[in-house]
C-alpha cells in the first residue's frame, strides 16, 4: 500500500491518466461489495479506488476530513458512511443519529467541494420518505411531508443531504447527486440483533437458534412488507452512477414491485437458507415499524433497461453461507 491505513482495490498504470474514486464508509456492507465487484472485473484502466472507514478519519471531525482529502486528492467521491441501525436502535437515539449523519455529510461535501471534487454520490434510504405517501415511491416524492416518526433523526439527515447537493450545484460545484436504496443485504453487513437491520438480524438471530437447539423468535407481527436489493446488485449500480449518471436528481435503486415481501415470508426464506428446522414465533409486543415502502424501480430501468437482479432467495442463501463461513469474523 502506497499510504499508511488507507487501502487501494485498483491502480491504473502510471502511464495513464486517472480519475481517483474516495470511498467513504469503505469497509461497510455497500463498500465492501463495491471492491469485490471492482475484484471480479469490474475495474477500468483509468480509475484509482480508495476505500476509507472511520479508523482512517473520523469525518465528524472538519479537520480530520479535510486532512483525508488532501492525502487521496479523489476527483470523485462515493459517500457511504453514516451512522446506521436497524428499527429499534432508531426509536431510541433520534437525536444521535440526527447530529452525527448531519456532521458527517456536512464535512465530506464542503470538503469535496472546496477541493474541486467533480462528482460525488451519496447513499440515502427510502426510509426518508413520507410515512403518509402512495405507492409506489417516486424520487420526487421525497419531500412531501414528515417520515415515520420511529427514525425522524436519520430520515431528516438524508434529506438534508439532498438539499446540499443541489444547493451545491447551484452554487458551481461539481455533480453531487445521491442514489436511494431499498433495503440492502449481503455479506459485511452488521449481523448485530439489536442495532443492526432486519435482515442481517434474523440470520444471526437464526444462526443461534439453530446452534442452541432453541426457537427462532422474529420481532413484530410479520405482517409488514418490503423490498430489498442484494449488496452486489447495489454495488453495480454505484458504479455505473459514478461513471454514467449526471443529473442532481436522485435516483432509485430497488427491485420491482412484484418482489415485495412480508417479514413472515422473509423469515421463511431465512429459515430456508439457512437450514433451521425448529419453531418460529411471532413477537408482537414489539413494534412493527412502518408498514410499507413500496417504491419503483422505473427511472432506474430507463438508464439500465437490461439490468438484472440477484433472485432474493438466491441472494439470502449466499448471504447466509458467507455468514456461517465467516461468523467469527463478522460483524456483530
Amino acid at each position: 500500500m502506497s499510504q499508511p491505513n488507507i487501502w487501494e482495490v485498483w491502480t491504473a498504470p502510471s502511464t495513464v491518466p486517472v480519475k481517483t474514486i474516495l470511498v467513504t464508509g469503505g469497509s461497510g456492507l455497500l463498500g465492501k461489495a463495491i471492491e469485490q465487484a471492482l475484484l471480479a472485473g469490474e475495474s477500468r484502466d483509468d480509475e484509482r479506488w480508495v476505500f476509507v472507514n472511520s479508523k482512517e478519519a473520523d469525518l465528524k471531525d472538519r479537520l480530520a476530513v479535510k486532512r483525508l482529502f488532501e492525502k487521496v486528492n479523489p476527483t470523485h467521491v462515493i459517500h457511504l458512511a453514516a451512522l446506521v441501525g436497524g428499527l429499534f436502535r432508531n426509536l431510541g437515539n433520534n437525536l444521535d443519529f440526527l447530529r452525527t449523519n448531519m456532521a458527517i455529510n456536512d464535512n465530506v461535501l464542503q470538503t469535496s467541494f472546496e477541493q474541486g471534487v467533480q462528482k460525488v454520490i451519496s447513499c440515502l434510504s427510502t426510509c426518508v420518505f413520507p410515512d403518509k405517501i402512495t405507492y409506489p415511491m417516486e424520487e420526487s416524492m421525497l419531500h412531501n411531508g414528515p417520515p415515520h416518526p420511529s427514525n425522524f433523526g436519520f430520515s431528516h439527515a438524508k434529506r438534508i443531504l439532498d438539499i446540499e447537493n443541489r444547493a451545491y450545484n447551484l452554487q458551481g460545484g461539481g455533480i453531487f447527486t445521491a442514489i436511494i436504496p431499498t433495503n440492502v443485504f449481503g455479506p459485511h453487513d452488521n449481523f448485530n440483533i439489536e442495532d443492526g437491520h432486519m435482515v442481517a438480524g434474523l440470520i444471526h438471530k437464526a444462526y443461534l437458534a439453530k446452534k442452541n437447539k432453541t426457537e427462532l423468535t422474529v420481532w413484530g407481527s410479520g405482517l409488514p412488507r418490503r423490498q430489498f436489493i442484494y449488496s452486489r446488485d447495489m454495488a453495480k449500480i454505484f458504479i455505473w452512477a459514478l461513471r454514467e449518471y449526471e443529473d442532481v436528481e436522485p435516483i432509485m435503486a430497488t427491485v420491482g414491485e412484484d418482489e415485495e415481501f412480508s417479514i413472515r415470508e422473509t423469515a421463511d426464506m431465512i429459515v430456508k437458507a439457512m437450514n433451521f428446522t425448529g419453531p418460529v414465533r411471532f413477537d408482537t409486543s414489539r413494534s412493527d415499524g412502518q408498514f410499507r415502502k413500496t417504491s419503483s424501480n422505473a427511472k432506474l430501468l430507463k438508464h439500465l433497461p437490461g439490468f438484472q437482479y440477484t433472485p432474493t432467495q438466491q441472494a439470502l442463501q449466499e448471504t447466509c453461507d458467507w455468514f456461517n463461513d465467516n461468523y467469527g469474523l463478522a460483524r456483530k
